[in-house]
């Protein structure tokens, strides 16, 4: 039926209606933002869900219990959005038809079906989960985590006794998800089937999330995926790819999100790869339509693919400036391009990550350096001082930033937003020396970590530091002399087999040593963490040597190889 909530008024003086299709973050952004430049604008917005304005990042937490009430989820309720902002939201009410010609849309309700005119169409439908095609997976034991609905279901079923859980995907919600469920004593099974949690990261990045998920009690299949679901009446089996079950209460499905726009691409919305396409503005392929969030094509401001970027930031920033566009067109800003910034918990360990990762850039084509730092979050002599892992890619030649991520217990978060203020203002790694960031030995160094990586980055760049990296070494170990510099005791505990060991300290008095030993060939040096070998370098370099040093040392190269290089220091160890 036609909608007659509002009385038509002539043209000239009839208020813009805007119609928003979808609340959370994008869609509500937009709908505030319009509100509060036009009073008069009649704005409706469309929520096929009961819930239109949620905290749909917290749900894992609801699943924990950290976050008791489920209220405390609801961001705001259609009373809340009426009384302060005037806004007609309905939800259930699901779009099933898109006629751009008329500027029509069909809803369907719990009444029936109506038709509801607009002036102005912005799309924020979000994304719905990927089912894979996966026997099984119609279980009434299997579940998402997209909703408010769907974190109660899954805590009323950790409430009733759930024993066994299966987590399919270990990306970000993933990983929260296994770690909320693992925390209400539920055995847990985290199935991933990329080679490490978080497949943005990079491996040796991934590394130490991988072990802190294992503390935690968590059973990570990592290189494996989910075969089948067989239901039975106490549990159901998940066969694994690799030939092995695991029985389960409860599995949760996080293998990803596709674009929720079917209708819309009907309706004449040029989509690509079933995401919505925009310009710079939001502006869609038909006029009067524009697009937010989870559902549109962005490009990427560094290595300029067109992918989706579902994260609640950019939305949030993006419904503005299309409400911006709608009522201000001539002062509006361009829609940003997306980092990619994120964050997530596991256990007492924080990741992040901004940019590009390794893949992007190789996809790109974009050649580029890498390195590796493992500083303290503050000063060293403070106490608390936690180890920091931070890995920094920057393009080659002109040092621009590319991406950047880090691991650790503290400081994680306020150095990844450093990070990625500089990738969005154009900075090049050297810029990272002369930022004049907070400090005392509380919160952070003399030298913070973003300084230091500048500094690094920038001996790079000018040819003061050479580095060789982890996925060098059997390489280096057939052509080269791989020095360690590292003290006696330490190499004792574990160290390569074949390299030659010669304290940092020494080195000076013990370079004919070293350069017989080499009898020509390169030398490749090692320490801990890549400090003593960057000084052991100057030294081998400036006396003639064909020098380098391992980038973020043997803390790095653990990380990258993993069980193979501590089974060959194991080896060498006992010798």
């Amino acid at each position: 039926m036609e909608d007659s909530s509002r009385t038509s008024t002539p043209a000239s003086s009839a208020p813009v209606r805007i119609v928003v299709v979808g609340g959370v973050a994008g869609g509500m952004s937009a709908a505030a933002r319009a509100r509060r430049l036009d009073e008069r604008a009649e704005i409706v917005v469309l929520e096929r869900g009961a819930h239109v304005s949620f905290a749909n990042c917290g749900l894992p937490y609801h699943v924990g219990g950290e976050i008791e009430d489920e209220s405390a989820l609801l961001v705001q309720t259609p009373e809340s959005l009426r009384a302060a902002l005037n806004l007609d939201v309905r939800t259930r009410h699901e779009v099933i038809g898109l006629d751009t010609v008329s500027k029509r849309l069909t809803v369907r309700t719990d009444a029936g079906t109506e038709t509801l005119r607009y002036d102005a169409l912005i799309l924020s439908p979000g994304a719905q989960a990927v089912v894979p095609p996966v026997p099984g997976l119609d279980s009434e034991r299997v579940r998402t985590l997209r909703t408010v609905e769907d974190a109660v279901a899954l805590r009323r079923s950790a409430d009733l006794g759930a024993a066994k859980a299966v987590v399919i995907g270990a990306g970000f919600i993933g990983v929260e998800t296994a770690e909320a469920l693992a925390g209400r004593g539920i055995d847990v099974t985290l199935v991933e089937f990329a080679p490490h949690p978080l497949p943005p990261l990079e491996t040796e990045m991934a590394q130490p999330v991988a072990a802190e998920l294992r503390r935690l009690g968590i059973d990570l299949r990592t290189g494996v995926a989910a075969e089948r679901v067989r239901p039975g009446a106490e549990h159901d089996l998940v066969d694994l790819t690799d030939g092995t079950a695991v029985e389960a209460d409860l599995i949760v499905l996080s293998v990803g999100v596709r674009p929720d726009t079917e209708v819309f691409e009907r309706g004449g919305i040029s989509c690509e790869r079933g995401a919505i396409v925009i310009d710079d503005h939001g502006r869609t392929s038909v006029p009067g339509v524009w697009a937010v969030g989870d559902a549109v094509i962005s490009t990427d401001q560094v290595t300029g693919a067109h992918r989706p970027v579902a994260l609640a930031g950019p939305a949030n920033r993006a419904g503005r400036l299309v409400a911006d566009d709608i009522l201000r067109p001539g002062s509006a800003r361009p829609l940003p391009r997306p980092v990619g910034t994120a964050i997530v918990r596991a256990g007492s360990l924080t990741a992040a990550l901004t940019g590009a990762n390794r893949a992007s850039l190789r996809a790109a084509g974009i050649a580029f350096h890498t390195l590796h730092l493992h500083p303290k979050h503050h000063a060293a002599y403070f106490p608390g001082a936690a180890t920091m892992h931070v890995l920094l890619h920057f393009r080659e030649g002109d040092g621009l930033l590319l991406g950047a991520q880090a691991v650790g217990s503290e400081g994680v978060d306020k150095r990844i937003d450093v990070l990625a203020t500089a990738l969005r203002a154009g900075m090049g790694v050297a810029d990272l020396i002369d930022l004049d960031l907070a400090y005392a030995p509380p919160y952070g160094q003399a030298k913070d970590p973003v300084n230091l990586a500048g500094l690094i980055g920038s001996n790079v760049l000018d040819g003061t530091l050479r580095l060789w990296h982890a996925d060098d070494l059997d390489r280096v170990s057939d052509e080269a002399l791989v020095l360690d510099v590292r003290t006696r005791g330490e190499y004792d505990a574990g160290h390569l087999p074949g390299t030659m060991h010669v304290p940092h300290v020494e080195l000076r008095e013990r370079l004919d040593e070293v350069r017989a030993t080499a009898a020509g060939r390169p030398v490749r040096v090692l320490c801990e963490s890549g400090v003593r070998s960057n000084i052991a370098h100057r030294v081998l370099a400036q006396a003639g040597l064909d020098s380098a040093s391992l980038s973020g040392g043997m803390l790095t190269l653990r990380a990258a190889l993993g069980d193979r290089i501590l089974a060959d220091a194991l080896v060498a160890a006992t010798d």
